[in-house]
Protein backbone atom coordinates (compact mmCIF):
# COMPACT_ATOMS: atom_id res chain seq x y z
CA UNK A 1 0.00 0.00 0.00
CA UNK A 2 1.03 3.59 -0.65
CA UNK A 3 -0.55 6.48 1.19
CA UNK A 4 -0.51 9.85 -0.54
CA UNK A 5 -1.21 13.15 1.19
CA UNK A 6 -1.40 16.39 -0.77
CA UNK A 7 -0.78 19.82 0.70
CA UNK A 8 -0.04 23.37 -0.36
CA UNK A 9 -3.35 24.35 -1.88
CA UNK A 10 -5.05 27.62 -1.12
CA UNK A 11 -6.56 30.83 -2.42
CA UNK A 12 -4.35 32.95 -4.65
CA UNK A 13 -4.78 35.70 -7.20
CA UNK A 14 -4.32 35.61 -10.95
CA UNK A 15 -0.65 35.58 -11.82
CA UNK A 16 0.46 34.17 -8.49
CA UNK A 17 2.45 31.02 -7.91
CA UNK A 18 1.80 28.03 -5.69
CA UNK A 19 3.67 24.84 -4.93
CA UNK A 20 1.78 21.67 -4.16
CA UNK A 21 3.36 18.76 -2.34
CA UNK A 22 2.39 15.11 -2.21
CA UNK A 23 3.99 13.08 0.54
CA UNK A 24 4.09 9.33 0.06
CA UNK A 25 4.41 6.64 2.68
CA UNK A 26 4.30 2.90 2.57
CA UNK A 27 5.95 1.04 -0.26
CA UNK A 28 9.09 2.24 -2.00
CA UNK A 29 8.35 5.65 -3.41
CA UNK A 30 11.09 5.41 -6.01
CA UNK A 31 9.34 2.50 -7.74
CA UNK A 32 6.37 4.58 -8.82
CA UNK A 33 5.59 6.98 -11.59
CA UNK A 34 3.93 9.97 -9.97
CA UNK A 35 1.11 12.06 -11.36
CA UNK A 36 -0.86 15.20 -10.73
CA UNK A 37 -4.46 15.50 -11.83
CA UNK A 38 -7.12 18.10 -11.21
CA UNK A 39 -10.88 18.31 -11.21
CA UNK A 40 -12.82 21.53 -11.52
CA UNK A 41 -16.45 21.80 -10.39
CA UNK A 42 -18.75 20.15 -12.90
CA UNK A 43 -15.89 18.83 -15.00
CA UNK A 44 -14.14 15.53 -15.39
CA UNK A 45 -10.83 14.88 -13.72
CA UNK A 46 -7.99 15.75 -16.07
CA UNK A 47 -4.32 14.92 -16.34
CA UNK A 48 -1.89 17.67 -15.38
CA UNK A 49 1.63 16.26 -15.17
CA UNK A 50 3.64 13.09 -14.67
CA UNK A 51 7.19 12.22 -13.72
CA UNK A 52 9.02 8.94 -14.11
CA UNK A 53 10.39 7.01 -11.16
CA UNK A 54 13.94 8.24 -11.81
CA UNK A 55 12.88 11.80 -12.74
CA UNK A 56 14.33 11.38 -16.24
CA UNK A 57 11.00 11.88 -18.01
CA UNK A 58 8.15 14.28 -17.53
CA UNK A 59 4.90 14.88 -19.31
CA UNK A 60 2.49 17.81 -19.15
CA UNK A 61 -0.96 18.68 -20.31
CA UNK A 62 -0.91 21.33 -23.01
CA UNK A 63 -2.90 23.65 -20.77
CA UNK A 64 -0.10 23.83 -18.17
CA UNK A 65 3.01 23.38 -20.29
CA UNK A 66 5.49 26.15 -19.64
CA UNK A 67 3.72 27.23 -16.43
CA UNK A 68 3.79 24.12 -14.22
CA UNK A 69 6.76 21.99 -13.25
CA UNK A 70 6.62 18.55 -11.69
CA UNK A 71 9.54 17.27 -9.64
CA UNK A 72 10.22 14.67 -6.99
CA UNK A 73 12.55 14.25 -4.05
CA UNK A 74 13.16 10.59 -3.29
CA UNK A 75 14.91 11.39 -0.04
CA UNK A 76 11.70 13.03 1.19
CA UNK A 77 9.30 10.66 -0.61
CA UNK A 78 7.59 13.71 -2.01
CA UNK A 79 6.46 14.90 -5.42
CA UNK A 80 5.90 18.57 -6.11
CA UNK A 81 3.93 20.64 -8.55
CA UNK A 82 5.23 24.16 -8.99
CA UNK A 83 2.48 26.27 -10.52
CA UNK A 84 3.26 29.69 -11.95
CA UNK A 85 1.18 32.30 -13.74
CA UNK A 86 -2.01 30.90 -12.28
CA UNK A 87 -5.35 31.83 -13.77
CA UNK A 88 -8.95 31.23 -12.67
CA UNK A 89 -9.05 28.34 -15.16
CA UNK A 90 -6.59 26.52 -12.88
CA UNK A 91 -9.11 26.47 -10.05
CA UNK A 92 -9.70 22.83 -9.12
CA UNK A 93 -9.05 20.13 -6.59
CA UNK A 94 -5.59 18.78 -7.31
CA UNK A 95 -4.83 15.11 -6.76
CA UNK A 96 -1.63 13.15 -6.84
CA UNK A 97 -1.46 9.54 -7.89
CA UNK A 98 1.12 6.78 -7.99
CA UNK A 99 1.41 4.00 -10.52
CA UNK A 100 3.80 1.08 -10.80
CA UNK A 101 3.73 0.85 -14.61
CA UNK A 102 6.76 2.47 -16.32
CA UNK A 103 4.67 4.60 -18.67
CA UNK A 104 3.70 8.24 -18.40
CA UNK A 105 0.02 8.08 -19.18
CA UNK A 106 -1.62 11.33 -20.17
CA UNK A 107 -5.17 10.46 -19.23
CA UNK A 108 -7.15 10.50 -16.03
CA UNK A 109 -9.10 7.47 -17.27
CA UNK A 110 -6.27 4.98 -16.72
CA UNK A 111 -6.52 2.87 -13.60
CA UNK A 112 -3.82 4.24 -11.35
CA UNK A 113 -2.67 2.30 -8.34
CA UNK A 114 -3.04 4.90 -5.59
CA UNK A 115 -4.67 8.28 -5.16
CA UNK A 116 -4.47 11.04 -2.62
CA UNK A 117 -7.46 12.88 -1.18
CA UNK A 118 -6.82 16.12 -3.01
CA UNK A 119 -6.04 19.73 -2.16
CA UNK A 120 -8.11 22.72 -3.25
CA UNK A 121 -6.56 25.43 -5.39
CA UNK A 122 -8.63 28.53 -5.99
CA UNK A 123 -7.43 31.34 -8.22
CA UNK A 124 -9.35 34.59 -8.01
CA UNK A 125 -9.52 37.09 -10.85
Amino acid sequence: QVQLVESGGGLVQTGDSLRLSCAASGRTFSNYVMYWFRQAPGKEREFVAAISSDSSRTRYADSVKGRFTISRDSAKNTVYLQMNSLSPEDTAVYYCAADSRPYLFGSARAAYDYWGQGTQVTVSS
